[in-house]
């Protein structure tokens, strides 16, 4: 959490040096070209692929790039650099940035999914897990502060697993580079997004043992925000936006699984459909994303439990002061929803 406190600081004291966002620009096309970073590239953020792909955004004159972060941190600094438009991460950054008392933060317009989309792979086949298997063993968690690490936590202590005596939870490897470490040799087990955790089992470098996001119970896992500047001078590029996702969040609801895998491949060019509609079938049963954009305080305040279990909340941040429901709720009033 420091690592990532230092570098938001770091890019608050140059934002007043910005000219301008990411968004100044439009292509050929006519289009409003806008850059979202998200946090890394999964199926777990179907519903934006399917915005993209079904040309939900066209609709709304906007021309999207999507960029991977490799990080919350990574995405937060190009979200306060004005590289980015629009950030894709879990809530818990923005929390971070008010817990600092910085008042010019980022705010949360949306929420894409409702729990964590990671899997807890190890590696042999297990027909019958029980997380007592776990007791003398290491897991690959991610990094102390993210939302992949806490959670793991949160669903350990609830197993009655105590992290450092029972298990080893190991938290200095880069989320992007934690499945690489377990193939190397790194954990007995280790943490694993959709598609790489169903490509390991395929390959046999892995095998999924439990879903970490049905043990943790449902919290704002991913949100997409936007600077204060935005919300400020540009609300009607976020109705453009949000309305975009909106509209997917609805075809995704009743869209078959494969053709959410259809949609969302150009952005998954080296795997397969049917692995593709294997983890859509799989997120889809296990309740994963939301159907609207609008997050719920309950939820919210669920995951501010998480955050203090952990040890990384220095004081509650209060809901109102962190997300603005307004844009969701005015898209899906417009949409009939």
């Amino acid at each position: 959490m420091k690592r990532v406190v230092a570098l938001i600081i770091s890019v608050l004291m140059l934002g007043a040096l910005l000219l301008c966002s990411a968004a100044c620009s439009k292509d050929s096309s006519g289009l409003r070209r806008i850059v979202l970073n998200e946090v890394t590239r999964s199926v777990f953020y179907a519903p934006l692929y399917v915005a993209a792909s079904q040309g939900f955004f066209e609709d709304e004159g906007l021309d999207i790039e999507i960029v991977t972060g490799g990080g919350s941190d990574a995405s937060m600094t190009a979200l306060l650099a004005g590289e980015a438009d629009f950030a894709l991460m879990g809530p818990e950054t923005g929390v971070y940035v008010i817990n600092e008392g910085k008042t010019e933060h980022p705010v949360i317009i949306g929420q894409l999914t409702k729990r964590d989309g990671s899997f807890l792979l190890g590696r042999e086949p297990v027909d019958n897990f029980s997380w007592d298997m776990l007791r003398g063993k290491s897991v690959i968690g991610g990094r102390v502060g993210g939302m992949p690490y806490m959670t793991l936590m949160y669903v350990l202590n609830k197993h009655g697993l105590t992290p450092g005596e029972d298990v080893d939870v190991i938290n200095n490897i880069q989320f992007n580079l934690m499945g690489g470490a377990f193939t190397s040799g790194a954990g007995d087990f280790v943490t694993l997004f959709e598609p790489t955790a169903t490509q390991f089992q395929n390959e046999g470098a892995g095998y999924i043992a439990a879903n970490i996001g049905l043990e943790s119970g449902e919290v704002p896992y991913t949100t997409f925000m936007t600077s204060p500047d935005t919300v400020k001078n540009d609300p009607e590029l976020i109705m453009k936006f949000i309305r975009a996702i909106a509209k997917a969040q609805d075809w995704v609801r009743t869209a078959s699984d494969n053709e959410i895998a259809k949609a969302m491949q150009p952005y998954f060019p080296d795997t397969a459909v049917e692995t593709l509609e294997i983890v859509a079938k799989s997120y889809r049963e296990t309740d994963s994303w939301m159907q609207t954009p609008v997050m719920t305080e309950e939820a919210f305040e669920r995951l501010l439990d998480i955050i203090d279990f952990n040890g990384q909340l220095t004081e509650r941040v209060d809901f109102k002061e962190l997300v603005d429901n307004s844009f969701a709720e005015k898209a899906l009033k417009e949409l009939g929803k």
